[in-house]
């Protein structure tokens, strides 16, 4: 059994999830940023992060879900400034579990990640983004040991489901 731990992360939120995954796996596991992961062949899991982009997934996650090969089993995660359970982060890892047309979506996580100030203060420029900016600024100091901890849960069950 073989896992490939593969991530998109520009402020290093969804690095630090993919981590904690890649260390909860116990089975031969690679990890590796998306632009350097190696040919899925040969993986029985695929572990797949991004940070939720203006509520959606961005082009590179995209472009690697929509390219895995029939049947691979796919398990998705990512980082957002959203609450938890926010419909914007929902909506995001339901798009992208709806990318994945030939492999098979086993599970998802989500939690949640500081968001850099200066997107926030350009994002406030707009009365609209007024509240979600406000609660982008809770999540301050995320993902945090609690969001690791929930992360390495997730890792284990995903590679029992596996087996």
């Amino acid at each position: 059994m073989k896992a490939l731990v593969t991530y998109f992360s520009r402020t290093g939120n969804t690095k630090k999830v993919a981590q904690a995954i890649y260390d909860a796996v116990t089975i031969e596991k690679t990890i590796a940023p998306v632009d350097d992961a190696p040919p899925t062949t040969g993986y029985d899991v695929i572990f797949c992060g991004f940070p939720v982009h203006a509520h959606s997934v961005p082009g590179k996650i995209s472009s690697f879900i929509k390219n895995l090969p029939e049947g691979k089993k796919l398990a998705l995660f990512s980082t957002h400034g959203s609450l938890r359970h926010n419909a914007f982060a929902k909506t995001a890892i339901e798009h992208a579990s709806s990318l994945a047309k030939k492999a098979t979506v086993i599970g998802t996580f989500s939690c949640r990640g500081q968001v850099e100030d200066a997107i926030i203060e350009a994002l406030l420029k707009k009365p609209e983004n007024k509240a979600w900016c406000e609660e982008a600024r809770g999540a301050q100091g995320h993902p945090d040991d609690a969001d690791l901890a929930d992360a390495r849960d997730f890792a284990v069950k995903m590679t029992h489901k596996v087996k």
